[in-house]
């Protein structure tokens, strides 16, 4: 069983930054080997992805997001960060950081609880 946790939400103005932090804990062996990613879930909407780090450390983003966003992943400690520029009113929602296997099938992982990100304008 793996435990996803992110911390790091908050309130913004337009234009501003936000970090967000996830940790995976269960078998250090499977965790280093997971793709990690973010989510996010405007109010209403579903849940689409973010961007996502493979255990290669190649990236992808949304295009929403593209040129913003920057995810990156702390080899020493596994921790997942999403730092976010740039921020805009449509970026708010639940950002959701998940775990698992592979990255094309990312959505089927280890969900953690969100952590809520409000941007204002």
């Amino acid at each position: 069983q793996v435990q996803v946790t992110e911390s790091g939400g908050g309130s913004v103005q337009a234009g501003g930054s936000l970090t967000l932090s996830c940790v995976a804990s269960g078998s250090a062996h499977s965790t280093s080997t997971y793709c990690m990613g973010w989510y996010s879930q405007a109010p209403g909407k579903g849940r689409e992805r973010v961007a996502a780090i493979n255990s290669h450390g190649s990236t992808m983003y949304g295009d929403s997001v593209k040129g913003r966003f920057t995810i990156s992943k702390d080899k020493a400690n596994g921790t997942l960060y999403l730092q976010m520029n740039s921020l805009k009113p449509e970026d708010t929602g639940m950002y959701y950081c998940v775990a698992g296997p592979y990255c094309d099938d990312l959505r089927r992982g280890y969900w953690g609880q969100g952590t809520q990100v409000a941007v204002t304008s």
